[in-house]
C-alpha cells in the first residue's frame, strides 16, 4: 500500500506541474520517472524501455516524414483546389475541404496540415466574405478525428500499440482503428455542418494600426507568427527579452485566448502558443521559416516557396508505397513468405525516411530540428509510468475501486468511466500522458472483468485523442486559437457537445466491432 501512496502523491504533482506549466511535459514525466527509480518501484531498465519502443521510435520517423511531405510542396495545392471560386457559404465551403483534410491528416501528423492549411484558408476567406472563424476551429478538430482513423493518424495511437506490444498482445493494425475512427469522423463533419454557422463566432478583427515605419519602409510587413516550445523567451517580458536583436522583427501585438494586446508590449509575457504580430522583412520568413522556435509563419502569402513538380509526386508516390507497403506486410501470407523480416510501419517509416533524406525531401543536415523531442521524450516517460503504474498494485486498485462502483451495471459503464478520466487527463494535460495512465488502467478493469481488452485499449485511443473542449491539450488548438483570434469559451461551445457525441458513439460502436468476450 505504501508504494500505492507514492505514486498516487506523484501523479498528483504530475497533474499539477502540467496544468500550471511548471516545465516542458517531457521534463515533467522525466522527473517522476527517475523519482519512480529511486523509489525502487522501477527498475533502470523499466525506465529506458520506453526509449527504445518501436511505436516512440516510430513516431520519431513519422515526424521527418511529414516534413519531407510539408517541404515538398504538395499540400498547398490539394487545399487551393478543393476551395470554392469566387462567392460561396459557410456549408459549401465546409463541405468541400472538412472531408479532404480528415482523409490527408489520416495519414500525416495533424500540426504541419494545420500549419499549412490555416493561414491559406484565412486568406481564402477574406477574398471569399466569409469570416475565417468558421473554419478554423472546424480544421482542427477534422485534423483529431481523421487522426483517429490509423494507426499513424495520431502518435497516441503509436503510443498504446507500443504498450500493447508490451503487454503481450499483438498490437493494432494499419487500418484496424477505420472502423471507429471513421464512423467518428463522418459523424463528428456532420455535426459541425449542423453547428458551424450558429456556434462559432463571427469575424474578430485584427487590430492593424497605421504602422510609420511600413510606411517609410515599404519592405517591412506584417507578420503572424505562433511561439513554439523552443522559442527562447518563453515565461519572459519583452523588455527583458530582445526580439529584434533576436530575429530583426519588431513586435506590434500579441493573441492570447481571443484578446490582443497592442500598445506598449514591455511588460507583456510571451507563453508557448501565443500569436505574436511582428513588422519584418522578406528575410525573417527565409531565416525561420523552417525553424522549431515558431509553430506557424503567415505573412500573407505562400508558406513555402513552389516545389518542382516531380518532387511534389516523388514524395507522394513515397508516401503511398509507405502505407501499402505497412498494410500489405500485416497479412498472414506476407509474414509467411517473410519471416525474417517484420514488414510493419517501423520499417517502411524507417526505409522511407532514408530515402527522403538521400533525395533531399527535407534537409538532411538539419533532420534533427524537424523531431519534436519533447514529444518523444515525454512517450518514453510515460511507458516508464505506466509500469510504475502496474508494479506499485495502484493500476488494479483503482480498476478494483471502479468496478465496485459500477459493479452491477456491466462493461459498457465501466468504457464510460474510462472514458471520462482518459478525456479529462487529455483536456488538461497532453494526449500521450492520458494515453500512458490509462492504458494501465484499462488492461486491469479487463483482467478483473475476465473480458477481453480490446474495447478498452480502443476506447483510450478514442478518449485521449477526443480534445476539442479546450485549446490546451492539443497543438493544433493552440494554433487556430491564435491566428483566428478564438477564446477559451469558443472551444468550450463548439467541443463540449462534440466530446460528448464522440464518446457516445464510441461506446456503443466499440463493443460491437471488438466484443467483450474473450
Amino acid at each position: 500500500m505504501t508504494q500505492i501512496i507514492i505514486v498516487l502523491l506523484a501523479l498528483a504533482w504530475m497533474l499539477y506541474a502540467l496544468v500550471r506549466d511548471r516545465m516542458r511535459p517531457g521534463m515533467i514525466l522525466f522527473s517522476v520517472a527517475v523519482f519512480f527509480l529511486c523509489c525502487g518501484i522501477i527498475s533502470p531498465r523499466e525506465l529506458l524501455e520506453g526509449f527504445s519502443n518501436k511505436g516512440m521510435i516510430t513516431v520519431a520517423l513519422l515526424f521527418l516524414v511529414s516534413e519531407g511531405v510539408r517541404q515538398s510542396g504538395c499540400l498547398a495545392p490539394i487545399i487551393r483546389r478543393i476551395l470554392p471560386a469566387g462567392k460561396s457559404t459557410v456549408l459549401r465551403a465546409q463541405s468541400r475541404m472538412l472531408p479532404v483534410i480528415a482523409f490527408i491528416s489520416s495519414f500525416l501528423n495533424n500540426t504541419p496540415v494545420v500549419v499549412i492549411f490555416a493561414p491559406i484558408i484565412k486568406r481564402w476567406a477574406k477574398s471569399a466574405g466569409l469570416p475565417a472563424t468558421k473554419f478554423l476551429i472546424p480544421l482542427s478538430y477534422v485534423t483529431i478525428l481523421g487522426g483517429m482513423c490509423t494507426l499513424i493518424g495520431t502518435s497516441t495511437n503509436l503510443v498504446v500499440h507500443g504498450m500493447m506490444i508490451e503487454a503481450g498482445y499483438e498490437g493494432l493494425g494499419m487500418f484496424e482503428l477505420t472502423w471507429v475512427g471513421l464512423p467518428l469522423t463522418v459523424v463528428g463533419i456532420l455535426y459541425l455542418f449542423l453547428v458551424s454557422k450558429r456556434l462559432l463566432p463571427d469575424e474578430r478583427q485584427d487590430l492593424e494600426p497605421a504602422d510609420e515605419e511600413a510606411e517609410q519602409d515599404e519592405s517591412l510587413h506584417r507578420v503572424e507568427v505562433v511561439i513554439g516550445a523552443r522559442f527562447p523567451g518563453i515565461n519572459k517580458r519583452l523588455r527583458d527579452f530582445d526580439f529584434r536583436r533576436h530575429y530583426g522583427a519588431d513586435v506590434r501585438e500579441v493573441k492570447r485566448g481571443g484578446q490582443v494586446i497592442s500598445g506598449d508590449l514591455s511588460d507583456v509575457r510571451l507563453f508557448e502558443g501565443d500569436t505574436v504580430v511582428v513588422m519584418a522583412d522578406d528575410s525573417f520568413v527565409k531565416t525561420w521559416g523552417e525553424s522549431s522556435v515558431f509553430l506557424m509563419i503567415a505573412n500573407g502569402r505562400d508558406p513555402l516557396p513552389k516545389q518542382d513538380r516531380k518532387k511534389r509526386i516523388f514524395v507522394l508516390v513515397l508516401l503511398v508505397l509507405m502505407i501499402a507497403g505497412a498494410t500489405i506486410g500485416e497479412l498472414p501470407w506476407t509474414r509467411e513468405a517473410f519471416p525474417a523480416v517484420r514488414l510493419d510501419m517501423f520499417f517502411f517509416a524507417a526505409v522511407t525516411v532514408v530515402v527522403m533524406a538521400w533525395t533531399r525531401c527535407f534537409p538532411p543536415r538539419k533532420y534533427t530540428k524537424f523531431i519534436s523531442w519533447d514529444i518523444l521524450i515525454t512517450i518514453a516517460c510515460a511507458f516508464a509510468i505506466s509500469k510504475a503504474m502496474t508494479n506499485s498494485g495502484m493500476a488494479d486498485w483503482i480498476a478494483d475501486f471502479i468496478i465496485g462502483l459500477c459493479h452491477s451495471h456491466g462493461p459498457y459503464v465501466l468504457l464510460a468511466v474510462l472514458y471520462i478520466i482518459t478525456n479529462v487527463i487529455t483536456e488538461l494535460i497532453t494526449n500521450n500522458a492520458a494515453a500512458a495512465l490509462a492504458f494501465p488502467l484499462a488492461l486491469s478493469i479487463a483482467n478483473q472483468l475476465g473480458v477481453d481488452p480490446m474495447p478498452f485499449f480502443i476506447l483510450v485511443c478514442v478518449a485521449s485523442s477526443a480534445c476539442f473542449s479546450s485549446p490546451i491539450g492539443y497543438q493544433t488548438n493552440l494554433i487556430v486559437q491564435g491566428i483566428g483570434n478564438y477564446r477559451f469559451t469558443d472551444f468550450v461551445r463548439v467541443g463540449l457537445p462534440l466530446n460528448l457525441l464522440v464518446a457516445l458513439v464510441s461506446i456503443l460502436l466499440i463493443p460491437q466491432i471488438w466484443p467483450f468476450e474473450m
